[in-house]
């Protein structure tokens, strides 16, 4: 069994004031979250490792490259790590422009400390949703992966819809043959029904748009 330590969240906290990233740690740590904090967002690059479910706190304006231009990196570098940007009053359209890019939210300064944490509780509950389909896709991909080509291209007209006899006019075969492909997918993949395969084909394929 992992320690408890290896297990726990971590919330990443992006901030070049020490006095302000000290205290959004100590914030952080009294919930039992655990926090790792970074001066800027160049050594938060540097040191990230994504093994665990968490998020990042940012500071939307810091020396060198800004929270905005981190989190819009993020969105697609690692999309499974969601963005909470800190901003000023005077930068709300930029946190506003990091939303769009993909921020779950934004906290002005001086924050309520419970709104925060409010935030981060969303933030994170997202992450585990976000790598639990990650982890989905990836275990979907190995079985696809076992498929001959005519069985991938059987389980996608499966998946659409068609009957065994429109499969077998399309392809050209029997559907003698169009059932025994059926057989083999249904088999390799691990489906144990219809509507269970069509959720596989689904999500792979939503993997698939994700890469694009």
């Amino acid at each position: 069994m992992m320690p408890d330590a290896e297990i726990k969240p971590v919330i990443h906290v992006v901030e070049d004031e020490p006095d302000v990233r000290d205290a959004l740690a100590m914030l952080v740590r009294s919930v039992g979250y655990r926090a790792q904090t970074y001066p800027n967002a160049d050594e938060f690059l540097a040191r990230y490792r994504p093994e665990h479910a968490g998020c990042l706190l940012a500071d939307v304006r810091m020396p060198g490259m800004s929270g905005l231009e981190l989190q819009e990196r993020l969105s697609r570098e690692d999309p499974a790590l969601p963005a909470i940007i800190m901003t000023g009053h005077g930068d709300v359209p930029m946190a506003v422009r990091a939303m769009k890019a993909g921020a779950l939210d934004f906290i002005e300064k001086p924050f309520n400390d419970e709104a925060l944490l409010d935030a981060i509780r969303r933030a994170l509950a997202l992450a585990v949703e976000q790598r639990s389909l990650q982890a989905r896709q990836a275990e979907i991909a190995t079985r696809l992966a076992l498929l001959t080509p005519r069985e991938h291209e059987v389980m996608e007209m499966v998946a659409d819809g068609r009957s065994n006899k429109e499969i077998a006019n399309a392809l050209g075969v029997s559907a003698k043959t169009v059932e025994a492909h059926r057989a083999r997918v249904m088999e390799k993949t691990g489906a144990r029904s219809l509507a269970e395969l069509v959720r596989m084909v689904l999500t792979a394929n939503l993997a698939d748009e994700d890469e694009v």
